[in-house]
């Protein structure tokens, strides 16, 4: 499908990338560059491209694919780097889990000819580096892309493409509808866990080794998502802040009407509620998102080079040596 594809970062998802395009012959050439040699030599050792470099310049000279696979706070270094280097009719994209700061930082460096099309591949787990990747990474996930209405549909529809032979369900959206949608479903809930674990890390020692010893799977699930990339979390809330605060806002306005139910004793509305709540479960298994098996649908064995236990999360995830956000 391309003549040469260029992967700024090499984590998680960017050799995950790497190995479904080998594996598809989707591209000649893949040029990969990090900012870190160890990093570039762990991917020179696992044969996931053809050209390494740390020059990020040079990595993309001649690519009509560039996608960046670092943490979004990372991007307009990047861009300073690359932007007078791509060549003209190249299509520009990136993984990261937020989409209108990614739009504000890379819009500037991009010459006339080049077709930004931000991207955001829903999958991943909480491993890291590159190591962590394999190829069916994004079998049956969804991956959204936000161009602007004035994006060439030619190019579009070319990286929807793309997406699809690597597995992916793909739609376009726009930018601040993504960055809201993903509020909700991702970035509060990752806000909740890193929360709730870091409340647990505060308690006196006797009580903490307590509640990790008998630790029931509801606790055990927010550690799983709480053991994400805290680099990359860092940014996500960093350029996302508006939307995280307007639905954080929305989620304590339910939580204190939960709270008083509970205080007051009010059964009917805490039954109700746990109702409704149950049925959205029911939504996504019927979605194809989650499945109805034990253990939170997470199976056991392997799945490509990773081993899922139950434990595991398939978070998404956008860092040169990390993991990232709850799928």
């Amino acid at each position: 499908m391309f003549d040469k594809i260029t992967l700024i970062g090499i984590g998680l998802i960017g050799s995950s990338i790497a190995r479904a395009v080998k594996l598809k012959d989707l591209a000649k050439t893949i040029a990969i560059t990090t900012r870190k040699s160890e990093t570039l030599e762990e991917a020179r050792a696992l044969g996931l491209g053809d050209i390494y470099t740390l020059d990020a310049a040079e990595a993309v000279a001649g690519a009509d694919l560039v996608i960046l696979c670092t943490p979004v706070g990372a991007y307009e270094e990047v861009m300073k780097q690359i932007g007078g280097a791509l060549a003209p009719g190249a299509i520009l994209s990136d993984v990261g889990s937020v989409k209108g700061f990614v739009l504000k930082v890379m819009k500037p460096y991009v010459a006339e000819g080049v077709h930004l099309i931000p991207g955001h591949p829903i999958a991943g787990t909480e491993h890291s580096g590159p190591s962590a990747g394999f190829a069916d990474l994004f079998v049956g996930r969804w991956c959204i892309l936000t161009p602007e209405k004035s994006a060439d549909p030619v190019a579009v529809d070319r990286l929807t493409s793309f997406w699809g032979a690597l597995g992916s369900n793909v739609e376009c959206m726009d930018a601040n509808h993504h960055d809201l949608t993903l509020a909700i479903t991702s970035h509060v809930p990752h806000l909740i866990a890193y929360n709730i674990v870091g409340t647990v890390s505060d308690l006196e020692a006797d009580t903490q080794s307590e509640v990790i010893k008998f630790s029931a799977s509801g606790f055990r699930d927010f550690t799983r998502i709480a053991a994400s990339d805290p680099i990359m979390w860092r940014d996500v809330f960093l350029t996302n802040r508006d939307a995280v605060l307007e639905m954080l806002g929305r989620f304590l306005e339910d939580l204190s009407r939960l709270q008083r139910a509970v205080r007051v004793g009010d059964g009917p509305a805490m039954q109700e509620l746990f109702t409704r709540t149950r049925a959205i479960r029911r939504s996504i298994i019927t979605a194809g998102q989650e499945t109805a098996a034990p253990d939170f649908g997470r199976p056991h064995g392997t799945t490509g080079n990773a081993i899922v236990q139950p434990e595991d999360v398939t978070p998404f995830a956008v860092r040169e040596h990390g993991g990232g956000e709850d799928a």
